[in-house]
Formats: structure tokens, sequence, C-alpha cells
């Protein structure tokens, strides 16, 4: 082949090393003049006023994003990033642990807890409607090799003597018995709450037969706004506890599992193996640490908001619910009685703007968080009255 064949030639694919720096350098500021936001329009909130999906929404504070920007960092692998270290000496004190670890997400925490004390062929009881149980795409089995056994409560709820009965004898046939698991609030009951009293009474169940005790706490801070509790109250008989930064918080991403050192040190090292080592996530953890000191009182408005929607949602015609069930920040409703499924309501809402998470069957949850306003509930039910009474008129 003759060597001028290989020469750049314009209008061609071949292109000169200048050309295509050039390209790159004008693609790169051309992507930077499109995602770059108005300071007022990065911070604008007011979309999230009538977004009733999940108090996993909350956009991250002023506060926030500043801490976010100024954070001090380093490589949390090697443990030397200031504001996790920060974070996790924080977190540990809140629940009276001797250690704490910052992991992605409520998933990672409650699996990095089952990995560190239980071992595969073992046997973890759960409440029926738990997060650990349904939602967390059986991570415990696939890799903890345990088998999750689930028992039906009442308003998410599981008795001692139901403990003590599920619990495996000892026999050559029989998974051993080794974790009972417990959610607090309970997300599939309505955000119900264990109380301090009920939870000493499962402890004791629970120690009498063997078993470790790991609490689900995603939003263990609204349980103890609803009881009006010091959070380590509620931890007192917890191995380990996982509790999330990125619901009603507001924190951008995280959560946090606190136990004691031998565990956390185990919880490491399993965070490791599934891909969950980060490095200079303090930019992260500063967010976390401004959640802790200014998230934490205010979840009352939420609850607050949350009940005045239930009860609104009461006095809708065919409109199922259980007052008694609403103890928190979620509202769990039926509307089998207006003809609708979940679905088909949030179809109604959304020309309403107003949004929630549809789905097959006629069971409904809305989620009060730190952008939904007295507004936003008036504004809801609205919409909610105008839908059923177009749906008995069809």
């Amino acid at each position: 082949m003759a060597a001028g064949n290989n020469a750049p030639r314009r209008g061609s694919e071949q292109f000169s090393t200048r050309h295509v720096t050039g390209l790159i350098v004008h693609s790169m500021t051309a992507m930077a003049a499109t995602l770059t936001l108005a300071p007022d329009e990065a911070l604008d909130e007011t979309a999230f006023r009538l977004d009733f999906r999940s108090d996993t929404i909350t956009q991250p504070t002023q506060a926030m994003r500043e801490a976010m920007r100024t954070a001090r960092v380093g490589d949390d692998v090697f443990s030397e990033d200031p504001s996790i270290n920060a974070l996790e000496a924080r977190a540990a004190q809140i629940f009276g642990k001797e250690a704490a670890l910052f992991v992605t997400s409520g998933t990672q925490g409650n699996l990095l807890a089952l990995l560190s004390q239980t071992h595969p062929g073992e046997e973890v009881i759960a409440e029926a409607g738990a997060h650990m149980a349904n939602s967390e795409v059986g991570g415990a089995a696939r890799l903890g090799g345990l088998t999750v056994r689930t028992v039906v409560g009442r308003a998410g709820k599981i008795s001692p003597e139901q403990v003590a009965s599920t619990v495996r004898p000892e026999n050559v046939h029989f998974a051993r018995t080794t974790l009972l698991a417990v959610e607090n609030t309970h997300n599939n009951a309505g955000g119900t709450i264990l109380r301090a009293e009920e939870m000493d009474r499962l402890a004791e169940t629970a120690r009498s037969c063997g078993l470790k005790i790991h609490v689900d706490g995603a939003r263990i801070f609204n349980a103890a706004i609803g009881l009006g509790v010091e959070p380590l109250r509620l931890a007192r008989h917890a191995d380990t506890l996982t509790f999330c930064l990125s619901k009603g918080l507001s924190a951008p991403v995280g959560s946090v599992l606190v136990g004691s050192n031998a565990v956390i040190d185990e919880a490491r090292r399993y965070r490791k193996m599934i891909g969950g080592g980060m490095r200079q996530a303090g930019v992260l953890a500063a967010a976390g640490l401004v959640a802790l000191d200014t998230g934490i009182d205010r979840l009352a408005d939420d609850h607050r908001r949350a009940r005045r929607l239930a009860e609104g949602l009461a006095r809708v015609p065919r409109v199922s619910i259980d007052l008694a069930s609403v103890q928190t920040n979620i509202v769990r409703f039926d509307i089998a009685g207006v003809g609708l499924s979940a679905a088909g309501l949030a179809e109604g809402f959304q020309q309403h703007g107003v949004r929630i998470s549809g789905g097959p069957g006629t069971g409904v949850r809305m989620v009060a968080h730190r952008h939904i306003d007295d507004a936003s509930v008036d504004l809801a039910l609205e919409a909610m009255v105008s839908i059923a009474a177009k749906s008995s008129n069809s």
C-alpha cells in the first residue's frame, strides 16, 4: 500500500490528533454548558411538594450541599477519611454501640449484619412483611446461604411466643436458628412502631433461645420521635442496627450499621468483599453528619402531616384505612371500594399533579417528608375526593 494512502483526508473518517482533541474539548465544553444549572434552579424543591411516593425522594438541604462542598476527605478503605470517621463515631455514640460502619444503603447494611453474625446453612427469623424478607433481592440466601423463616405478625410485630415456637430444636434434619431480625418502624405495616417494652420482651425470649438480634432501623428515628424516647433506648438489645440517612433525614446517600467492635470489623471485611469499599466518600458522610444534627427533630412535622392526611382519607367515601396503623410518616389505605387499582389511582392523581407509586393491587402507600407541607396534604385530599367521586359516577 502506498504511503500516501495513510495520510489523513478531509471529509473522511480519519482526522488529525489536533482535530480530535478539538472535538473533545468542544464536546466537554458543550456538555458543561448543558449540565450547569442556575443556583435557584438547582435548589428548587417545589417539584417535590406533591410527591408522596417515598421519603427517599428528599433532596439534600442547602447546609448539606455546603458541607459536601467543603468536606475533608481521605481514603476510607484505609480508614483515613475524617468525615466518615466522624460520622461513624457519632452514629455509635447515638446508639450506645462500640463502632459503626458507613454503607451505601440499608439493604447493604442489613446484609453485612447477617454475614457478620451467621454462617451459611443457618436460619434467620423475620416478620412476614419485613423488608429484609421481601425487598432485598434474596441477598441473605444468595450471598449468606441463609434461610429466612417468616412469621406472620400483627401490625408488623411478632410476639415472644411466636419467636420461641419458631426456633428450631436441635436436630440433624434442621437448620440452626441463630438470629432474630426486627424492623422498626415497619414499612409494610404502615410505619408502625415497636415500642421499647415490646422489644424488651422480644429480646428476653431471643436471648433465652440463643439468638442474636439485628434491628432494621431504616426509620428508627421516626420510631424514637413517635415514642418520645432517645434512639439509644430502642437499640439497647440490638447486637447490630442499621439506619438510613437518605430517607426522612434527607441526606443524598447512605446508611450506617452499628454494633460491637468485633462485628463491625467483620462487616468492614464483608463490605469490601461485595464491592462496597469507598475511597473519598467523605463528601457523602458530611451530608450525613448534617442530617443527624438537623434532621431528626423535624420528623415530628412529617408525622403530624401524615396523620392529617390519614384522617382526611378516612372521610372519603369507600376508602378503607386503619387509623391505628398511622403512627409515623407512612399512610397505607385500600381503595377497592372506590373501584380503582393503585395504578389507576396513581394515574388519576397524576392529573392533579400528585405523585404516588402505583401497583396492580388496591393497597396504596403515601409518605410524608420534609418537602410535604400542609398545603400539599390539602391538595392531595382534594384530588382524592375528586377521583373517588368521578369513579362512583362512572
